[in-house]
């Protein structure tokens, strides 16, 4: 047996106002089409709901069955949950309550996310923010998988799952350690670059994606690696003597103003910048929490 919803409803503003005609006016409907409701609800089920009966000096009145005041029971908790349910939508279409999920690749979560995330707590205080952190690929899988709503990562993904969009550029700088021996390059030299040791991000990563390609560019091919799975964890080998390095700016601010990493500053490095970012996926709505972040990305801050 299948409740019709439509009927049901009928039937509990009738049972509810104790009158067809107060039961027509809330619904606006015609008074006809409310009886014709109850008694089709009531011929489906096979049950008597509502009895008609005529009070002193000719007024009409109606009382419940017992099968009417059961279903009116149930139908009672069946409309309270709808209105709960409303509530909570528009609470949450009015960014009063609700989760957002994000994702960032490394870089991106240490040095720009914390900004936006700021802006839209101060914004949107009830809205539940949840940051889940790790290179571009990884963050691409959980965006497939549903496991976060938005991605921020340091690479472009080829996938056609997948929306995205440029978010912002980032500087890249060259870096070694303050003793290394360069001055007698005098000019950028892409063999002497060659011979380095550089230290690289683990395959997967955007940074090391974007970096192999700024290297190609400028005719870099190191002989020797060293791998890391973090760009913090570079910048201080490369402080120590460990090697070249090239990585986004806001990662070695700090070390370049305390002097413990010296930029290598040529004409054909002046220039190196990385693109950053937005994944969604496409056959996925955005809900308001994903629209409200997403307009606080568009938003102009001052730069890290």
């Amino acid at each position: 047996m299948k409740l019709n919803l439509h009927l049901l409803r009928v039937f509990f503003e009738v049972a509810e106002q104790r009158s067809f005609s107060r039961a027509a006016e809330t619904l606006r409907i015609s008074q006809p089409a409310v009886s014709k409701a109850v008694r089709e609800l009531e011929h489906q089920l096979d049950l008597p709901l509502i009895e008609r009966i005529t009070r002193v000096k000719g007024i009409k009145g109606l009382h419940l069955t017992e099968n009417g005041q059961a279903l009116f029971d149930h139908a009672r908790g069946i409309f309270a949950l709808e209105r709960s349910a409303v509530e909570d939508i528009r609470a949450r279409v009015g960014l009063k309550r609700g989760a957002l999920k994000l994702g960032a690749s490394t870089t991106i979560a240490g040095y720009w996310l914390p900004i936006y995330l700021a802006a839209f707590r101060k914004k949107y205080s009830s809205v539940e923010l949840c940051v889940q952190v790790g290179n571009t690929q990884a963050m691409k899988q959980s965006l497939i998988d549903c496991e976060i709503d938005l991605a921020l990562v340091e690479g472009p993904v080829m996938d056609s799952r997948i929306k995205t969009d440029l978010w912002r550029d980032e500087e890249v700088k060259i870096i070694t350690y303050p003793n290394a021996a360069i001055s007698s390059w005098g000019e950028f030299n892409a063999d002497e670059f060659s011979r380095q040791v550089w230290l690289v991000r683990e395959p997967g990563s955007g940074t090391r994606d974007a970096t192999e390609k700024m290297m190609g560019t400028l005719g870099i091919h190191p002989q020797r690696r060293i791998e890391f799975g973090s760009n913090e964890g570079i910048a201080r080998a490369v402080a120590a003597g460990a090697g070249f390095a090239m990585l986004p700016l806001p990662v070695v601010r700090e070390l370049i103003m305390l002097k413990e990493v010296h930029v290598l500053e040529f004409p054909e490095t002046s220039l190196l910048i990385r693109p950053l970012f937005l994944l969604q996926l496409k056959e996925r709505p955005s809900s308001p929490p994903m629209r409200a972040f997403c307009e606080i990305l568009n938003q102009t801050h001052t730069s890290l």
